[in-house]
């Protein structure tokens, strides 16, 4: 099939490359604005891996939209609305099937991504791609296991068919509430963890993980989900790639910021934290890791007595 990838970044590029890699045709978009879309048109090449002379590359919106019969979206979860106003004003787009490969909440409403899509573009049926799994792995031919989901079981089986290879083995997605809110909200705890391990309290990772699963699927629950949906690829089967690996930016992030180093890659746990925030209010369901994270990161609270005083608070039932 045609794949067109929106995005030049990590993710973006890997999109572009994997698609390849199985045999479809595929074009890459990136803004000509973008120093990482020059670097690959100049090289193709970029921190992570090279693009074979195969993969198309354009900064023209409406070439990739024409080429694609499937639109692979990967970027900034809080540039979505405002790009997908922009993909809304080109011809041919409702004919296309979407792919959203992104993990976040729109952090100034708490709203899922593809009801963000959904409410710019209504004509069009978007599905999310998402789950375990670092580009580095893959590269070296790694395997894992993904998930895709929709509102629409035809479009799901269908984007599995399309994408599923030997390197990744996906299963389908019942829940889409469930998967989203699961998604991005592993990246919250992502920040938790790497704070943890800048305070040398790495040990703690365990209360993290059993306490963040609990508290996050409670949310989920509240706001019309299956609860269970978090303990499976999208939240808790993420863990080991968000909370332990050298290569997962939110850990990355969580563990400089509380050793006051600066991190200049993109950390989608920032502001996912926020629409959290809202979303807890919304469904009356406390999130204390995730509002110790907000504390953190967003209200200047001292670090180490905010995590100390959410994993020694007094005794609660579990």
């Amino acid at each position: 099939m045609r794949i067109t990838v929106i995005g030049c970044g990590r993710w973006g590029s890997f999109h572009a490359w994997y698609s390849n890699h199985i045999g479809h045709d595929v074009m890459l978009y990136g803004r000509g604005t973008s120093a990482r879309m020059r670097q690959l048109m100049e090289s193709r090449s970029n921190e992570y891996l090279t693009l074979p002379e195969t993969v198309n590359l354009t900064n023209s919106l409406k070439e990739a939209v024409d080429f694609g019969e499937v639109i692979i979206i990967s970027i900034s979860s809080q540039q979505l609305r405002t790009f997908v106003r922009e993909l809304n004003g080109i011809d041919g787009i409702e004919n296309k099937k979407i792919l959203l490969c992104m993990k976040g909440l729109e952090s100034g409403s708490g709203k899922r991504l593809s009801t963000v899509f959904h409410e710019e573009i209504d004509k069009v049926n978007a599905a999310v791609w998402v789950g375990p799994g670092h580009i580095q792995d893959f590269l070296q031919g790694i395997p894992n296991c993904m998930i895709i989901s929709s509102e629409n079981t035809d479009l799901t089986h269908e984007m599995v068919e399309i994408f599923k290879s030997p390197l990744i083995r996906f299963y389908y997605g019942s829940d889409l509430l469930g998967t989203e809110i699961g998604a991005a909200a592993k990246n919250v705890i992502g920040l938790a963890a790497g704070m943890l391990d800048g305070l040398n309290y790495s040990s703690l990772k365990g209360a993290l993980m059993a306490r963040g699963a609990a508290e996050l699927s409670r949310l989920v629950e509240a706001l019309g989900g299956d609860r269970m949906t978090v303990y499976g690829l999208s939240h808790l089967g993420d863990y080991q790639a968000t909370l332990f690996s050298p290569y997962s930016h939110n850990r990355c992030f969580g563990e400089d910021f509380v050793l006051n180093k600066p991190f200049t890659k993109l950390a989608e746990g920032v502001e996912t934290v926020s629409a959290l925030m809202k979303l807890s209010k919304i469904a009356n369901v406390e999130l204390p890791i995730c509002e110790t994270v907000n504390e953190i990161i967003h209200n200047h609270k001292d670090p180490k007595e905010q995590l100390l005083q959410l994993f020694l608070r007094s005794t609660k039932s579990e």
